[in-house]
Order: structure tokens, then sequence, then C-alpha cells
């Protein structure tokens, strides 16, 4: 079965060339040129990655995305033209995935389009639950509650909480968690690593700064602790 690719961007020419590219390599392709119209089609498409334009005509593309989150568990890659520390943060915190700078190649932008989805659906998440009363994850599901209240992660987020579920309890070293959830090339990479620590801790710790499952072993990397072992 063919993957299914959604743009939303205004630059019909972009959108045009996009296509064609990802056509040739056998995916299937929507196109949506303002964001509430992404966001219908991504609702009737039910794409297996959107590419979102940031500098959208009618809304922010910021927002569009964290309603796209509300709607599919999907991988989000952003098209910008800021170049601005503070923008792509915020775009990782809205729950995106990658982050490509206009202008771009797009046979990079094709590579990693493929490196995320074989990241997210090559590899089948291994058959892991953890619960202690108060905060439940099932890997399987792709379902997170505390206290009984679902939370939502983008998939990075879950794929980075799986990495250290999994092997609860025990040091998760840098490098393994770059390669685990952002694959091959992103060993050094550890501010992205970091960044998405402090995401994990917003939602899942009751105090982020004092964090009681996700604890950061300094110099080599983190680990889960599970609650009876506080």
């Amino acid at each position: 079965m063919r993957n299914k690719i959604l743009i939303i961007d205004d630059e019909v020419t972009l959108c045009r060339l996009l296509r064609i590219a990802l056509e040739a390599r056998s995916f299937e392709v929507e196109t949506a040129y303002d964001g509430p119209t992404g966001l219908k089609v991504a609702y009737k498409f039910q794409p297996d990655l959107i590419i979102l334009d940031i500098m959208l005509p009618d809304t922010d593309g910021f927002q569009i995305c964290k309603r796209l989150r509300e709607l599919l568990d999907v991988p989000v890659v952003m098209l910008t033209a800021r170049t601005k520390e503070e923008d792509i943060i915020h775009g990782f915190g809205c729950g995106a995935d990658d982050y490509v700078k206009k202008p771009f190649g797009v046979e990079e932008l094709v590579a990693r389009i493929q490196a995320i989805l074989n990241r997210t659906y090559s590899h089948p998440a291994p058959n892991h639950v953890y619960d202690d009363g108060i905060l439940s994850i099932d890997i399987n599901a792709k379902l997170v509650q505390k206290r009984g209240k679902q939370i939502h992660l983008s998939s990075t987020e879950l794929r980075l909480l799986t990495s250290l579920v999994a092997r609860q309890g025990k040091i998760v070293p840098h490098n393994v968690l770059l390669t685990e959830v952002w694959g091959r090339g992103y060993e050094d990479a550890k501010s992205s690593l970091s960044l998405y620590i402090r995401y994990l801790r917003g939602k899942l710790e009751d105090t982020p700064k004092k964090p009681e499952y996700i604890r950061t072993e300094w110099g080599t990397g983190y680990w889960f602790a599970p609650r009876n072992s506080h």
C-alpha cells in the first residue's frame, strides 16, 4: 500500500513540484493551499505524513499544526523561510517532527520524509505496558494517561517515551536515544533530545523541574524511573 502525503502550502508551484517528485516515488499525494482546507483534507484523506508551511496566508501554521495533532497521530514536517531558533523550537513545541528551511532541495525533503516514515511505521512498538495507578502507558495502543486523563503526545515524543519505558530503571545513553528516535546521522543532536525531554516532562510530571519519572544521568543519558523505585 502506498504511503499518503498531504502538502499544506500556499505556493502552488511548490506544491506541484513536490507532488511530481513524490508521485514519481510511488507516494499518494493531496494538496491544500490554506489552513482550514488542509484540516478538512487531513480528516478525509488520513495521510501518513503531512508537509506544512508555517507562513500560510489565512492563519498561523503553528496553530494549524496544533489542530492537526488533535485530529491525527501522524508525523508533521514543517516548512519555513524563518531562520530564528525560537521559531524552530516553537514548531517542535506545537508537535512538528522535523523542520526544513526554505529554500530546500527536493531530494533532501524526500529523504527526510522517507526517513521519518521508516522510523514511524517500519518497526512495531514493543509490547509494553506501564501502570502505577497514577501514570498509565500502553505503547501498542499509543495511549498515555495520567490520573485517568489522556495525554496527547506527538509521534516523536511517543518514540522517545517508548525507548525510555522499554528500558525502565536503566540509563539509556544519548546516542542510543537519538538513533532510535531520530535515526542515524542525528547522534550529535543533543539539543533536540534535551528539548523533547523537556516536552515530555511538561506533560508527564507534576513538577517538571523536579521530575519523578524521566530522570537525567548527567553526561550520559536519561532513564525512566518506575514509581515503585522512587
